[in-house]
């Protein structure tokens, strides 16, 4: 573990720093925790992460169980979103209680309740996707009130496919040379891909904003 802190020391955000050693699995889970859990950790490199691990995986840079890596990544990227969610359950209401507030007005804790009961399914499954967004959308579903039921099980579908679909993808496409001296720009390739699924709901939800309550249905 002392190479480890070491190598996290001289480049934090580092993939290859941070997956360095023995404890590549504790780090990776702790990473994916604080980024889907806790605002501090938005800027932690998750896609990177994961993605790099699948490659360290299959090229043996990494000895330990693949396995290991598929059922403890989701599950520390489903807690992170759970903690997430009560954060911002519990301080939503002390902390959008201001109501000359630029940012922290109680009405926007209506307007963030009906985003997500509305689009909320997509937000969180999506959502994990992009940096940041998967950060900030776990808190804003607390503070929104979005129903814990539902908002749980997005969370497990979407930890699941995010953690172990990136995972599973570094390890395939591991072996390929071109990927490996590649992988840092992942993050932007998977960013395109959900900005482009994004694009029709984004429009959709603009066209909506954009009409006026007396206006006929089409114009």
């Amino acid at each position: 573990m002392q190479s480890i802190a070491t190598a996290v020391l001289a480049n934090p955000i580092s993939p290859d720093k941070l997956l360095s050693g023995s404890g590549a699995l504790l780090v990776l889970a702790i990473v994916l925790f604080a980024e889907c859990g806790l605002l501090v950790g938005f800027f932690l490199p998750g896609d990177t992460l994961l993605f790099a691990a699948g490659i360290a995986l299959a090229t043996g840079k990494i000895t330990s169980s693949f396995g290991a890596f598929l059922v403890v990544a989701p599950i520390a990227a489903i807690a992170g979103n759970l903690v997430g969610y009560w954060i911002g359950y519990r301080a939503g209401p002390v902390v959008f209680d201001r109501p000359n507030s630029r940012f922290f007005r109680p009405e926007y804790v209506e307007r963030s309740h009906a985003f997500f009961e509305r689009f909320g399914s997509w937000t969180i499954i999506l959502g994990r996707f992009v940096p940041i967004v998967r950060t900030v959308a776990t808190v804003m579903a607390g503070v929104g009130r979005m129903r814990f039921s539902l908002y749980a099980v997005y969370s497990i579908i979407g930890g699941v496919i995010w953690a172990d679909g990136v995972l599973l993808l570094g390890h395939q496409l591991g072996k390929i040379k071109f990927v490996q001296d590649n992988k840092g720009y992942i993050d932007y390739a998977v960013i395109g891909v959900v900005v482009l699924s994004l694009l029709p709901a984004a429009i959709h939800f603009a066209r909506s904003r954009g009409k006026r309550p007396g206006d006929p249905a089409g114009n």
